[in-house]
């Protein structure tokens, strides 16, 4: 069973919310983050949480068009991706970390337990 949820087939310019169950990491994680992963290319951070502070960061184009969320309780984490562009294309993976370098934000090689991952297809 994947721990992300919610990809799937959206238009240019579409939503959509993906979710992460994060009762499948670590309980003790220092940050929780989306990661994503297009088509021939490297995976790459798209926004992470600290959970000590709940410090949000966003990288790339996730800015101002993402929101990123935990519901504690639920143990669950959630994407809400709007404006979606054809190049936001890729799997999408929520994954953990116990410990990350200062002065490093959300880079994917800091991350050591990952989900299986959500494809999102943005296209006409």
């Amino acid at each position: 069973e994947s721990v992300e949820s919610g990809g799937g087939l959206v238009q240019p310019g579409g939503s959509l919310r993906l979710s992460c169950a994060t009762s499948g990491f670590p309980s003790d994680y220092f940050e929780i983050g989306w990661f994503r992963q297009a088509p021939g290319k490297k995976r790459e951070g798209v926004s992470c949480i600290r959970s000590v502070d709940n410090l949000i960061r966003y990288k790339g184009s996730a800015k101002g068009r993402f929101t990123v969320f935990r519901d504690t309780e639920k143990k669950m984490m959630y994407l809400q991706m709007n404006n979606l562009k054809p190049e936001e294309t890729g799997t999408y993976y929520c994954a953990a970390t116990r410990y990350v370098p200062a002065q490093r934000v959300c880079e994917p090689a800091d991350f050591e337990s990952w989900g299986q991952g959500t494809q999102v297809n943005v296209s006409l």
